[in-house]
């Protein structure tokens, strides 16, 4: 409709919405399938500090459903596996008082222990069965970096059949903000998720569709 009235309209696509892999991170995923920890995940300058969850199809959660609002297609994201840890702070401290032990030692008390072990093949793999005394500042300095900022590129989201909103709609630039007309066109009316309108988590996109929908029907 929007369309057929020459309106403007910022481009869709599904958003709070799991991300998947094509690459190696889908076997490591599908391996944690269930497992879930407390991340901090970055993209495109936002951050958020939630829990995430590992799928069959890739990552989920609410700290990847709400970074999907800010993520597009070929970006990267960085995930904090230790939020408010200095990794390599905390490993090079362990080295020192405690040098006989190793990284999965440690890591086992901050993180699932199925995580670990993944992390390790995957980062340190040489020095899985290594003492803290036998491995290099450097590398463990990479190591702690590695856990502090863990980089991948999603291939693509789940899409409609799992978001729980869609992203962009009519420009909100052609709206009356207080009765949700059309500004051109009287008497058309857009409200709720049809319009650029997306919230975050917690119920504010209910909010946003019960308000406009009210602040249409006062003068319908």
């Amino acid at each position: 409709m929007a369309k057929e009235f020459k309106l403007p309209l910022v481009p869709r696509r599904a958003s709070l919405v799991p991300f998947m892999f094509s690459d190696e991170i889908k076997g490591l995923c599908e391996r944690l399938t269930g497992l879930s920890a407390p991340v901090d995940i970055i993209s495109n300058g936002m951050n958020f500090s939630e829990s995430m969850l590992f799928t069959h199809r890739g990552l989920s959660g609410p700290a990847i459903l709400q970074i999907s609002n800010y993520w597009n297609p070929g970006d990267e994201i960085t995930i904090n596996l230790l939020p408010e840890i200095n990794a390599s702070e905390m490993l090079l401290i362990k080295k020192i008082e405690d040098p006989r032990t190793s990284i999965k030692k440690h890591l086992n008390d901050l993180l699932p222990k199925a995580l670990v072990l993944e992390l390790e093949e995957m980062c340190w793999p040489d020095y899985k069965d290594h003492m803290l005394a036998e491995i290099s500042k450097e590398n463990i300095q990479n190591i702690g970096n590695f856990l502090n900022a863990w980089s991948l590129k999603p291939a693509a989201t789940e899409g409609y059949r799992t978001a729980e909103v869609t992203l962009g709609g009519v420009d909100t630039d052609v709206i009356n903000s207080k009765t949700m007309e059309t500004k051109d066109h009287p008497g058309l009316f857009f409200v709720g998720e049809v319009l650029d309108v997306t919230g975050h988590l917690g119920g504010y996109n209910f909010q946003w569709a019960w308000a406009s929908g009210y602040s249409a029907g006062l003068v319908v």
